[in-house]
């Protein structure tokens, strides 16, 4: 399963994030708790090497609380400052302004020190589409001055939000990276539903997030839908089973798979089979094993064509 998806939009939206991040002294960067490495656009890293920087695990309601614990600790220690919150209730938002101007106390004494007393504090808000930014802003400023919505890509254009006298935010649009590189970034970002689900087959979709899961938790399917599998089953059989138990039947008794899988998928997004997060700092270190080995398997095929072409020569 190829996924890819990069909407024209995005390119404008990197452009404008480079040319405004000169402007901010913190950048605050949204990752969904379920996927923390998978929902974190390495081009930030970059873009942000020399900011104060904030992450926010959005939607912890809905991820595993131990996991999201090891995901708190690992970030903190590579100099993040890390707050759990739940952008739609409100909470944990409270904190956000209180670390930024923690991060940002060295800079503020300097500039009162020089007479300069109301300099407000500037931020960008960043993170992959539909992370919950939108959200996150009308909760945090109190009033409905972001669109929201369950679709990435919501968020088009740039726009200063004035938090507090001395705390101003630069919305940005939701923005993916060119080349997911490993696809189990891109099948993660798919479930979650940071991929447009147009894009997507649905059941070749759900088949994969039940692989995942039975490697992960497979009662919560068992419990959620009231069947029976052994883990070493086929996906596609365990799909043909919850279809059969929810009654999804297409005339002539045909399970209605489409159908589903998009269950499936929604319930999964919506919480409903559980606090389940999807990856561990672990799995990230043999997702970049994996790369390097990939890399290294490219430079051996490169090498062996060439040695084939001038054997041939």
């Amino acid at each position: 399963m190829n996924i890819q998806w990069y909407p024209g939009h995005m390119t404008k939206t990197k452009r404008m994030m480079e040319e405004n991040i000169s402007l901010v002294d913190i950048v605050i960067e949204l990752l969904d708790a379920r996927i923390p490495y998978s929902s974190k656009n390495p081009d930030i890293d970059d873009l942000a090497k020399n900011k104060k920087r904030i992450i926010l695990f959005n939607k912890c309601d809905l991820a595993d609380e131990r996991a999201t614990k090891i995901w708190t600790e690992y970030f903190s220690k590579m100099g993040f400052a890390v707050i759990e919150i739940n952008a739609l209730k409100g909470t944990g938002l409270a904190e956000v302004t209180n670390v930024a101007r923690e991060l940002m106390k060295e800079k503020i004494e300097k500039q009162r020190a020089r007479g300069r007393i109301f300099v407000p504090i500037r931020s960008m808000i960043v993170g992959i589409p539909n992370v919950g930014k939108s959200t996150f802003i009308n909760q945090y400023v109190g009033k409905n001055t972001a669109k929201t919505g369950d679709k990435p890509g919501v968020t088009r254009g740039k726009q200063w939000i004035r938090i507090k006298k001395d705390f101003e935010l630069l919305d940005t649009p939701g923005i993916l990276w060119p080349k997911f590189e490993d696809q189990e970034v891109g099948k993660k970002l798919a479930f979650t539903g940071a991929v447009n689900d147009t894009i997507l087959d649905a059941q070749t979709l759900g088949t994969e997030l039940i692989n995942l899961l039975i490697t992960i938790n497979p009662d919560c399917l068992r419990n959620r839908y009231q069947i029976e599998f052994d883990t070493i089953e086929e996906p596609f059989a365990i799909l043909q089973k919850i279809g059969k138990s929810r009654g999804f039947l297409l005339k002539g008794g045909e399970i209605d798979l489409d159908r589903a899988a998009k269950i499936l998928i929604d319930e999964y997004r919506g919480g409903k089979l559980g606090r389940i997060t999807l990856e561990l700092p672990e799995d990230m270190e043999k997702m970049m094993q994996r790369k390097i080995e990939q890399e290294r398997q490219k430079k051996l095929d490169a090498k062996r064509r060439k040695k084939e072409f001038q054997d041939r020569q």
